[in-house]
């Protein structure tokens, strides 16, 4: 690279890194995930390595972060509140002990391993035992007194006391402030229910809590406080180790994190690191990896300090929830129903513990919001099980030739027209059954559980049999048997299989109003939809001539729904098809009588803990007796059934003043539906 372009590209990386230095640091409103930051910062690490010579003077790899608001008094640190270098992976972890190793030859290393807590860096002075000060970290430098806010923390001693140990004269205890997850999911709860903002993450919501001028927001706030470190104490604690220093503390009422270990190699760090990775959903608190440390205080001093960090520490960062990677293309899917998704394919990257190539854009809208294009930088996000999403775009390393992104005009399977009809989000290929990516899922949902229930018929002979010509829609299912000899040809398809087949063929004829009509795949049908049409109309007849005011007063279909279904039975192609099913012999009961469907229409909302069924039982019994079973309460709902430990559904229920049954009056009120 010319001297130039990497100039260049050292000065975008710090722009970009001190936006972010000043959101994080200053303002408390990061916009990115620290798994961006560090990627960012160790791009320009990696630059100012490989080229020196080039270092540019305001370079963030030599300082902490930024400067402090002056909202509160400003104070310097005695002792500065240095960062943690990172690791990411056991190689990195193994070389942060080489270099330990090397610079102890001879020695025994202990590593202390404790939590690194996702929360709000401070500092708690002491003199006499009496707390006189808390400091943000601020810029490791130079912090704010927030002690008024501070004295709110419900587990941070405020005064120091022990009837075994002396109370030393001064004290600083340095530690995290965080909000534990049940208090952060209580707060958004409460903050929702009555209209106030709701926050990110626990560490806002932490940092906004002590950072507010007034201490009755702080007070109100379920804060907490875990101590991981003495910057200073006189006279002297005595204490040899980290461990032992952690120990101390707790004598004195502090908090530490609930997992901490003293390994005696780096190989039992490594197995600590993985089995807390593991447990890391149930913890109280959210952390985002581990702290690893030279048990031995001494033995950190001998290693003592770089410009920014110490030697004898460093974060081990868990797999990144996200990631920055490139966007090489970005293909149109065509789904069961004909809806465009489109599909970004992407430079491959470790996000989340796994690697991702391809993740979902939605639809165009999502498209023209993000602002996405082929050759973009984006970060693709992965928490836990969720599945990746793009969530930014690097407009600050777009190429000049990018072009923007735009719904196609034809079908990229079969080429015909592609709609998007007002008012909707979804983009659809208009060939109907005559599109082979819509006959291959149409045929899958079919034959799936909850529609027809056939057996034997997956993916791959269903392919084969498209291949064969001897399936071109749902219908041609209903006439395999007629091509018994063909079916034989096909690769591990015997004589078992394709009698096993047939079978299941014949004996799926016998159905559900219900489950026929969620088997045509019909756009907006669902399961429960399909049940609320069979309730209402009774037979398939009647369904077909309904007019879009009659499904409109279906309980679960909507104005849009509503018009689905009108296109769906206007076709001609589709009333074709579900010709030739029923002449082959496809067939339900007559209908349940009117009568008994008292709940008819209702809707009905099941929530907390039922002992004697689970919810899903409770939700059948009410939709066999007509009612719609909704997620969530409104002044449409009817009535509310509570189990133990209902939350906010209850809440909203009784302020509506919607009528609610326990789960003994709800089984009281079932009694008179069973004669």
């Amino acid at each position: 690279m010319e001297k130039n372009a990497i100039v260049a590209q050292m000065r975008q990386l710090i722009q970009v890194l001190a936006q972010h230095n000043h959101e994080y640091y200053v303002m408390d409103q990061p916009s990115i995930e620290d798994s961006e930051y560090d990627q960012l910062f160790h791009q320009l690490k990696s630059l100012e390595q490989q080229y020196p010579d080039l270092i540019q003077p305001d370079s963030p790899v030599s300082r902490v972060g930024g400067k402090p608001l002056s909202k509160f008094e400003n104070i310097t640190h005695t002792v500065p509140m240095l960062s943690l270098g990172n690791v990411f992976n056991q190689d990195e972890l193994f070389a942060f002990a080489r270099r330990i190793e090397e610079r102890l030859p001879n020695q025994k290393i202990e590593y202390d391993v404790e939590l690194k807590f996702d929360g709000l860096a401070i500092s708690l002075w002491y003199e006499n035992g009496i707390l006189i000060r808390g400091v943000t970290r601020g810029d490791g430098e130079t912090g704010e007194v927030i002690t008024q806010n501070v004295k709110t923390i419900r587990n941070l001693p405020k005064v120091l006391s022990s009837e075994t140990i002396e109370i030393p004269t001064l004290l600083e205890v340095r530690g995290e402030v965080l909000m534990p997850k049940a208090g952060f999911e209580k707060l958004n709860a409460e903050n929702e229910a009555k209209g106030e903002k709701t926050f990110a993450n626990p560490r806002n919501a932490a940092a906004g809590s002590l950072r507010q001028l007034d201490p009755n927001v702080a007070a109100s706030r379920p804060l907490a406080f875990y101590a991981y470190g003495i910057a200073q104490c006189e006279p002297p604690h005595g204490q040899n180790t980290m461990s032992e220093s952690l120990e101390w503390l707790t004598q004195f009422g502090f908090a530490v994190g609930e997992r901490h270990f003293v390994c005696q190699s780096i190989e039992e760090v490594q197995e600590k690191y993985e089995q807390i990775n593991q447990e890391r959903p149930h913890l109280l608190v959210e952390i985002d990896g581990m702290v690893v440390k030279v048990n031995d205080l001494k033995q950190q001093q001998q290693l003592g300090f770089l410009s920014r960090e110490p030697r004898w520490a460093t974060a081990y960062k868990f797999p990144a929830v996200a990631a920055l990677t490139t966007v090489d293309n970005i293909d149109w899917q065509v789904g069961r129903t004909g809806t465009l998704t489109p599909v970004a394919r992407l430079n491959p990257v470790a996000v989340g513990g796994v690697t991702v190539s391809n993740v979902t854009l939605h639809n165009i809208g999502e498209i023209h919001r993000l602002d996405v294009r082929v050759g973009d930088t984006v970060s693709v996000y992965r928490s836990g099980d969720v599945i990746p999403k793009v969530e930014k775009v690097w407009l600050e390393f777009r190429p000049n030739d990018t072009v923007e992104v735009h719904l196609p005009e034809n079908c990229p399977v079969c080429a015909s027209p592609v709609v998007m009809p007002e008012g909707e989000a979804l983009a659809r290929c208009s060939g109907g059954l005559y599109c082979s990516a819509q006959r291959i899922e149409a045929i899958r949902h079919f034959v799936s559980r909850k529609a027809m229930d056939i057996e034997g018929l997956g993916d791959r002979w269903a392919e084969s049999l498209l291949h064969l010509d001897l399936l071109n829609d749902v219908a041609d299912i209903y006439h395999l048997h007629e091509h018994r000899e063909k079916l034989l040809t096909i690769e591990k398809m015997g004589e078992k299989s394709v009698q096993n087949l047939i079978d299941s063929i014949e004996n799926s004829k016998k159905t559900t109003l219900a489950s026929f009509i969620y088997a045509l795949g019909i756009r907006g049908v669902g399961e429960t939809t399909a049940r609320m049409l069979a309730n209402t109309f009774q037979t398939l007849e009647a369904l077909r001539q309904a007019d879009l005011e009659a499904l409109k007063k279906t309980p679960d279909v909507g104005d849009i729904t509503a018009e689905w279904i009108v296109d769906f039975f206007q076709a001609p192609h589709n009333l074709e098809v579900v010709d030739r099913l029923l002449a082959a012999g496809i067939h339900w009961d007559a209908p349940v009588a009117p009568s008994r469907q008292p709940l008819n229409g209702e809707s009905w909302v099941v929530t907390g803990t039922l002992s004697t069924m689970g919810r899903d039982e409770a939700t059948q019994l009410l939709q066999a007796l007509g009612a719609r079973v909704s997620g969530s309460v409104s002044s449409k709902t009817k009535c509310v059934v509570a189990g133990e430990k209902a939350g906010s559904k209850l809440e909203k229920a009784e302020k509506l003043n919607i009528p609610v049954l326990n789960e003994q009056q709800f089984l009281e009120f079932l009694q008179q539906f069973s004669a």
